[in-house]
């Protein structure tokens, strides 16, 4: 047993030898990661009337009595359409250790296409927050907000966080590590309950400064990588003003103007800064893995994609402004692998980019 903080990949697969991570389908390749699980669809969608969570007491089988729609066979591949809310049984279920809490979340494609992913479990209360020594079943709700996107089993949207305690960094931690290892690179070290960070809107090179999705497109196929023209998704947002206006109701990607650097020994996690801080909201894919941006493992920093979102009001965004903010906290012990070091990780050394899923002109 390792100490306080959060489980690397040679934790998570002892806790699969042990059964307290139960798979229905033998472990696929690649699938954990340095400090986090991926979760993989079952066979079967089920269409709901609205989210839910199941409640104390409940489980998401008897909500599903209540909000059930419809159910979708996905062994053959199933579109689940923009604007629908889907729950779907993944392959995982947990037993965990009265003393191993976890969190979850979209992975990076997943929020870069606007699929918005939570996991939801029996007598859960919270969003992607699950309890410890939960033992049951794992769900993920899913709704496409922008793309219609083609699914099949086995895919993999979201992630899951082990914790035993907590490892969180306070401000006086954090700056000692950033003095020590220097995890920001091309801005301030903006540290105030996280590491904050600001958005690029004056590229070095052109005027491109991101994308936004537009409203009538086709199909996106989870399984095609690279198999999409990016032209036919999203328009490109250009400015040499240092500010754009978002629209209401749109989703857009843009990238941080600083890059980040996650140490072996740490992993991070995207929240948002301040809720009053503006009209929009940034990020649903928010796990930064140990080594993100790691000179040994091919990073020499890394910066960080932005999924945003305007709310009710259009809003003007300046270059400059943070828009959201890092918390850091102790891994439990170093994973035996890093991110980006000898693994598929698509992101490592990243600026602004879209899913992988797409192809660039």
């Amino acid at each position: 047993m390792t100490g306080t903080g959060v489980l690397p990949a040679q934790e998570i697969r002892a806790l699969i030898e042990t059964g307290a991570i139960g798979l229905a389908a033998p472990l696929a390749e690649g699938q954990v990661q340095p400090a986090s699980l991926d979760l993989r669809l079952g066979d079967v969608a089920y269409r709901v009337r609205a989210s839910f969570l199941a409640g104390t007491g409940r489980t998401v089988a008897e909500r599903l009595a209540d909000f059930e729609m419809h159910r979708i066979d996905l062994s053959g591949g199933a579109v689940l359409e923009k604007g629908c809310v889907y729950v779907v049984p993944l392959m995982e279920r947990l037993a965990l250790p009265a003393d191993i809490q976890a969190v979850a979340n979209a992975k990076s494609s997943t929020g870069r296409l606007d699929l918005l992913t939570r996991a939801i479990t029996d007598g859960g209360v919270e969003f992607d927050r699950i309890r410890p020594g939960y033992d049951g079943p794992l769900y993920a709700e899913i709704c496409p907000r922008s793309f219609s996107v083609l699914v099949r089993p086995g895919q993999r949207l979201n992630q899951i966080r082990f914790r035993r305690g907590q490892a969180v960094l306070s401000d006086a931690e954090l700056r000692a590590l950033h003095d020590a290892e220097g995890l920001v690179a091309g801005g301030p070290a903006v540290i105030s309950g996280g590491l904050g960070f600001s958005v690029d809107l004056k590229p070095a090179e052109g005027d491109l400064v991101g994308y936004r999705a537009k409203p009538h497109s086709g199909v996106i196929d989870l399984d095609r990588v690279g198999g999409h023209d990016a032209a036919e998704f999203w328009e490109e947002i250009r400015t040499d003003k240092g500010r754009i206006i978002l629209d209401p109701g749109a989703f857009y990607i843009l990238v941080s103007r600083e890059s980040v650097h996650i140490p072996p020994d740490y992993a991070a996690e995207m929240a948002p800064y301040l809720a009053m801080v503006g009209e929009f909201r940034v990020h649903y894919a928010g796990f930064f893995d140990p080594g993100f941006g790691h000179d040994a493992a091919g990073g020499s920093g890394s910066r960080g994609v932005l999924e945003v979102r305007c709310h009710e009001a259009p809003f003007v965004l300046e270059h400059g402004q943070v828009v959201g903010r890092l918390v850091y906290e102790r891994m439990a012990a170093r994973p035996e692998t890093l991110y980006g070091a000898g693994i598929a990780s698509n992101y490592q050394g990243q600026g602004l980019k879209l899913s992988k899923h797409f192809r660039m002109p």
